[in-house]
């Protein structure tokens, strides 16, 4: 077991009354002013999250972890924060949803690690109701600490003028934030565009750096105090195996924890693009994770080499774990969002059609031979298959579950797992 002391370190959690406030910009641009004043800065995301992460490990140059009392639990959560603060001069933590959304919440992580939230809260359809919603925000739950309000999407100086007329002498207000196209991050289906997607991502940092500079917004908060937290000494079943790794725009739904973990369990990770790639590493195992196949099925299914190479390492009975995207190019074909029909790589009996509208979405725990894994689901997409799954994953808000199908060392599922929610049945999914 290792671990002792209390660490102290600035810290900031930004939230807000919903979600599509702003709060990844707003985060972005906190990492992006201080990192630019030379401080060292690591940026946290709650709940799982893969795409603001991607944003935030930009803006910040380091990188980004998952809080999720849930997922995680207490103890992951306050060790990730006491390494943080062991190397920062600064710590942000971006919210997930609103700051009273789900169980638990933004706001319960921050009660419990006693960091002050800033409430970022659109004000682009409102004046005097500002003030009303953000009282209500800062004395919802008494004693959780607020760092502040601050209005985003203002429309301008009279409108600005507005908003801070409306607000309450007890509600600590930082100001505003006027709407400006070149800041803001763009979006598609599953939240924002991959990093890669966004030419010009670097200006928008940089832009919206400077929208903070000189403000309120970029006064440091007060130190934290994070204590340690007894961590077990793991051990190491994975001891000279190698995983390959799918990592690329089309395969990038990764967490930064379940690469962590598995190099902790012993393994060496080897990265390799399905799309550019025409043949695996040598490898013991093979992790294709979640991402938007959907949007590259033409080079994909190009690809003959590397999809011959899949068959291969399923055929000599070696593991493969395959999580959303990753299952949906292991199928026979995929749909896309167009109608087009593409073959893939036919490990698994099946179709996937890509649609509009959400298929499913929740944090789920997945009873599997190897242990319990807890994880979520966030997908727009539908399988037919004749495969009956090996089990089904249960929604903890009551949700609909998740099918989970095996076949041979295949494992595969929409269901998107956090490793560090159980290393052992972590270990025993990967080990041939």
């Amino acid at each position: 077991m290792t671990g002792s002391g209390t660490r102290h370190c600035r810290a900031l959690l930004i939230g807000a009354p919903a979600s599509g406030q702003g709060k990844t910009t707003l985060t972005a641009a906190l990492a992006r002013h201080h990192r630019n004043q030379g401080r060292r800065v690591r940026v946290f995301k709650v709940g799982p999250d893969f795409l603001d992460p991607m944003i935030l490990e930009q803006a910040s140059g380091s990188l980004v972890y998952q809080l999720d009392l849930w997922m995680g639990g207490e103890d992951h959560c306050q060790a990730l924060l006491y390494e943080a603060a062991a190397e920062a001069d600064l710590v942000l933590i971006e919210g997930v949803m609103g700051l009273f959304d789900g169980s638990p919440s933004t706001a319960d992580l921050a009660a419990r690690f006693n960091v002050p939230a800033l409430v970022v809260i659109d004000g682009s359809a409102m004046a005097g109701s500002f003030g009303a919603v953000a009282l209500g925000l800062c004395t919802y739950r008494p004693g959780l600490p607020i760092a502040g309000v601050v209005a985003n999407r203002v429309a301008g100086e009279a409108h600005a003028r507005m908003i801070g007329g409306s607000i309450a002498p007890a509600t600590p207000f930082l100001g505003a934030l006027h709407r400006d196209e070149a800041v803001s991050l763009p979006h598609r289906h599953l939240g924002l565009l991959h990093p890669g997607q966004i030419a010009d991502l670097e200006t928008r940092l940089e832009r919206a750096a400077a929208a903070v500079a000189g403000s309120r917004l970029a006064e440091l908060p007060p130190p934290v105090a994070f204590s340690a937290v007894p961590v077990p000494s793991l051990p190491a079943p994975l001891a000279g195996l190698r995983v390959a790794v799918a990592r690329d725009t089309a395969f990038s739904f990764l967490y930064q924890a379940n690469l962590d973990l598995l190099r902790a369990l012993g393994s060496t990770l080897i990265f390799f693009s399905p799309l550019a790639d025409h043949r695996l590493p040598e490898a013991d195992s093979l992790y294709l994770p979640g991402g938007y196949p959907e949007l590259h099925l033409e080079h994909l299914a190009a690809n003959q080499p590397m999809c011959q190479a899949i068959r291969a390492h399923h055929h000599e009975g070696k593991p493969i774990v395959a999580e959303c995207g990753g299952m949906l190019y292991l199928l026979e074909s995929l749909t896309d969002a167009r109608g087009s029909n593409t073959a893939l790589v036919g490990l698994l009996p099946g179709h996937g059609v890509m649609q509009d509208r959400l298929a499913n979405l929740g944090m789920q725990s997945a009873d599997l031979p190897e242990g319990t894994l807890r994880g979520h689901t966030f997908h727009h997409s539908r399988v037919t298959t004749t495969l009956a799954p090996l089990l089904t994953t249960v929604d903890r808000h009551g949700g609909r579950g998740e099918a989970v199908y095996r076949v041979g060392r295949l494992h595969a599922s929409y269901f998107h797992a956090y490793f560090p929610s159980n290393p052992q049945a972590t270990a025993d999914l990967f080990r041939p």
